[in-house]
């Protein structure tokens, strides 16, 4: 499957676009600043772009109003099958963000059952109580998401509401053609959902991935064939962080061993765990030769061996640092970079890899009190 080798640029489009954080009710159409990263996505050898969320929202995008209009402060619909046409023709994929465990207040029926209570067509859509109330006043209570009331929670055992948003993923695979869904919260999704939203996925588009957002425990809850195809892996982010913040590699070995380890009993043996094999070697220099002149050089080399392992990746750094008095210092700094798997286009329409050089000279001032 496409997604098992994929590198995705993540992209949060109302933060991106510059969009105001309460949804104005104003039109602008600031998704199409995306058309202007295509090729430097591409570039930078992603295989495909994943949009948190762009559908209506009250406010960042998680408290959705409408699966099947573009929030309003991006665009309009035909705006953003605009840039899907035009990533999908700089070779990458299209993942969009799938709300699906609850939606924001405006959210259409959830209005309708505040202004028709139990008379509301749509009251089983929500898990409802109207003998209670929230802070919100609205005459009954509702569950939120972890506490949230803003978030109000789907019924996702109501037939009605799972076809509402099966259609809305319908469309989005007809108007944009996207390639697949990050699942939010997919760790609070029920697994009779996620079983329909697979089987529905595999009869829409060939290789239609979903990738659960999950937390904790045993991620085989999540990611199987009745689920998702892949999940986050946060137990390994969390290591990983340990290890590059506090120097604790115990954390992340112990991760990797539980869930990968040789054993028979890890937690995803036969499961696919993106990784690379080979040998990287690191030179550095670090000299000053005038008593205000100093060079610093740095140079990596690194071969793949599971994949052309005769094509080596270089990355040179030369820097000088001059003082030229108490006050001022110059710094001129000289980039080389050769990546076999990041393409460049060129000219004549071809794409292949390339030797790239930044050269960046920066002055500064130092005052000291």
């Amino acid at each position: 499957m496409w997604f098992n080798e994929a590198c995705i640029y993540q992209i949060y489009p109302l933060g991106l676009c510059g969009a105001p954080a309460e949804n104005d009710g104003i039109r602008e159409h600031r998704i199409l600043r995306v058309l202007d990263w295509a090729e430097h996505i591409r570039g930078l050898n992603m295989t495909a772009v994943l949009f948190n969320p762009v559908f209506e929202s009250d406010r960042h995008g998680y408290d959705t109003r409408d699966f099947f209009a573009l929030d309003c402060r991006l665009g309009t619909n035909e705006d953003f099958a605009q840039v899907c046409d035009a990533l999908h023709a700089a070779g990458l994929k299209v993942i969009l963000d799938g709300v699906f465990n609850h939606v924001g207040r405006g959210f259409w029926a959830f209005r309708d059952v505040q202004q028709k209570k139990w008379d509301s067509p749509y009251k089983d859509w929500f898990h409802l109580d109207f003998n209670g109330d929230t802070q919100y006043g609205d005459g009954f209570w509702y569950e939120g998401w972890e506490g949230h009331n803003e978030l109000v929670k789907l019924n996702l055992q109501n037939p009605a509401v799972v076809e509402h948003l099966l259609e809305a993923v319908r469309r989005w695979a007809q108007k944009f053609e996207v390639d697949g869904l990050r699942l939010d919260v997919a760790y609070s999704l029920p697994p009779e959902f996620l079983a329909r939203l697979r089987r529905f996925a595999e009869q829409l588009k060939p290789e239609f991935a979903l990738l659960g957002e999950t937390l904790h425990g045993d991620y085989n809850r999540w990611m199987n064939e009745d689920a998702c195809h892949s999940v986050t892996n946060y137990e390994c982010y969390k290591g990983l962080y340990s290890s590059f913040n506090c120097m604790n590699m115990f954390e992340i070995n112990h991760s990797l061993l539980r869930q990968f380890g040789p054993e028979n009993w890890t937690l995803y043996k036969g499961k696919h765990l993106l990784s690379e094999f080979g040998a990287n070697l690191k030179a550095e220099v670090n000299y000053e030769f005038l008593p205000n002149m100093k060079v610093y050089s740095r140079l990596e080399l690194y071969s793949n061996y599971l994949e052309d392992p005769q094509n080596v990746d270089v990355r040179w750094e030369v820097q000088l640092n001059m003082a030229i008095n108490k006050w001022f210092s110059t710094t001129l700094s000289t980039n080389l970079l050769y990546d076999n798997d990041v393409k460049i286009a060129q000219k004549d329409g071809t794409a292949g890899p390339r030797v790239q050089f930044k050269e960046v000279l920066g002055v500064g001032l130092q005052i000291n009190f």
